[in-house]
């Protein structure tokens, strides 16, 4: 699993140590213990994806973004705690630039399981459980060609076109957004 989510490349490691503590028993009671050939298979498992994941999530990485779009974090676009709800003048900065970011579907921004508009939000908490996000953590992101988003908990890779609106936005079942994206591709 530590190939689909970076933040859990810890467990091959667990599993390594956990592989030398059985083998240091083996050692000690070679008689008793039974399981030898589980243990090698594990610590195998384990080495190669403690070597394989990270290399994977690098090459991810360095290229996930198409040619002629430029990374871009939510963390440019937020503005900080107690700070008034106004684009931030990264933001501003990326204004009619080619973008790409990635986020999560919010569910109340979809009126069908299909949509071509849509908002998306830097992370799951935001998402799913904090109500109305704040301003500057939303995108309200329109598909071009014959693209359409489905409901998922799944992050969302999007590249296309950013904008700023001086002014809120109205979004149905939501306060409304600063951000926009008109996007050409969806991953």
């Amino acid at each position: 699993i530590a190939f689909t989510t970076p933040w859990l490349l810890p467990i091959p490691l667990v599993g390594l140590v956990s592989a030398y503590l059985a083998f240091a028993g083996f050692r000690r009671y070679p008689e008793e213990l039974v399981g030898k050939p589980i243990a090698v298979a594990g610590a195998l498992v384990c080495g190669l994806t403690l070597i394989g994941a990270p290399s994977w999530h690098g090459y991810v990485y360095a290229t996930e973004v198409p040619e002629g779009y430029m990374r871009v974090n939510f963390d440019a676009l937020m503005t900080a705690t107690g700070e008034p709800e106004l684009p931030t003048e990264e933001a501003l900065a990326l204004d009619g630039q080619q973008v790409f970011i990635k986020g999560y579907i919010h569910p109340n921004s979809m009126d069908s399981l299909m949509s071509k508009r849509f908002v998306i939000v830097p992370d799951l908490g935001t998402c799913c459980f904090g109500g109305q996000p704040p301003l500057t953590h939303m995108i309200e992101v329109t598909l071009s060609g014959d693209q359409y988003a489905s409901k998922s908990y799944r992050k969302q890779r999007l590249a296309g076109t950013f904008h700023v609106n001086r002014s809120l936005k109205p979004v149905s079942e939501l306060k409304g957004v600063y951000y926009t994206l008109r996007a050409d591709i969806l991953k």
